[in-house]
């Protein structure tokens, strides 16, 4: 039983709830750190849990919300930038991710989780991937011992990811990304959690980095026929080139919340795979469930 809490910064996100049932599944106390802070609704009596508003902007709430922490899991994301609210990439991911990184060190925290993602790079024309790649140095640089966790595309309950699919699967054909042969490794969001989970442990740890992806590596067309034929929906599916998802990207970007970004077709024309030479699933023990095994349950909660 752990005494001091797990801080969970986006712990009310789509990947940060889910860690945070894993931790509370575990016995652990948790303290859930975000803008509009709120408790789960599956809480139990006697479950430690505590939700605390914080800006990952603000060095003070962030100081504040550190103080008595055990260990801290930083799962905050930001997919498209909302300049106007000064929630930028570099904001978020890079700047915020340092701070909190040289927050935690200095409040004598050192086991720290950060969740980036697979593919990250400073060679990216995406502005998402290359900050994920600064945020991740600017974490070490900070604090050395922290540990990196990359997961590859998530999939679970309620996620983007799926519901992206069975929106397109309405329409009379189903377009591809180019000719859908990107590969991918979906995985769960709870075997992801898991792993934060156990990273964010005492136990010690002889890798830093770590990338999760799910057993099976898929193009991105084999995911498609997966999920049309779990909804047992026929279409054609219909390659669209590349520049076609740019042209329809700028054309959506003045919109509040554009339905694709720039980003988002750039990731979707390179491969998500683990990697070789980093940490998995199996240095933890955990094994990772398919997409084929979990569609029903994660098609079911729509």
């Amino acid at each position: 039983m752990h005494d001091a809490p797990t801080t969970v910064f986006g712990g009310t996100g789509f990947l940060g709830s889910a860690i945070v049932r894993e931790l509370v599944e575990a016995g652990r106390a948790v303290r859930i750190a975000a803008r509009r802070p709120s408790l789960p609704d599956w809480l139990e009596p006697g479950d430690r849990v505590e939700a605390v508003a914080c800006d990952l902007r603000d060095e003070q709430e962030v100081a504040k919300v550190l103080e008595g922490s055990g260990a801290v899991i930083n799962a905050v994301s930001l997919y498209v930038e909302q300049r106007r609210s000064g929630l930028s990439f570099e904001e978020i991911h890079v700047t915020g991710a340092g701070r909190l990184a040289r927050l935690a060190r200095e409040a004598g925290v050192t086991r720290l989780v950060h969740v980036s993602g697979i593919g990250t790079s400073d060679a990216s024309p995406s502005a998402y991937i290359s900050a994920r790649f600064a945020g991740e140095h600017a974490v070490i640089d900070a604090l050395p011992k922290a540990v990196i966790l990359r997961p590859s595309v998530l999939f679970g309950p309620r996620d983007a990811f799926l519901a992206a699919l069975m929106r397109l699967a309405r329409l009379p054909v189903m377009p591809l990304f180019g000719r859908g042969e990107t590969r991918l490794q979906p995985v769960h969001v709870a075997d992801v959690a898991r792993a934060a989970a156990c990273l964010s442990d005492t136990r010690p740890l002889e890798r830093r980095l770590f990338e999760l992806g799910g057993p099976e590596v898929l193009q991105y067309r084999q995911v498609v026929e997966q999920v049309l034929a779990h909804l047992e929906c026929r279409r054609p599916l219909l390659p669209v080139p590349f520049p076609i998802w740019h042209l329809l990207a700028a054309l959506l970007a003045p919109l509040p919340s554009p339905p694709l970004t720039r980003d988002q077709v750039i990731l979707m024309q390179q491969d998500t795979i683990v990697g070789e030479g980093v940490g998995t699933f199996d240095d933890l023990g955990i094994v990772p469930r398919t997409l084929h095994d979990s569609l029903p349950t994660c098609l079911a909660a729509r």
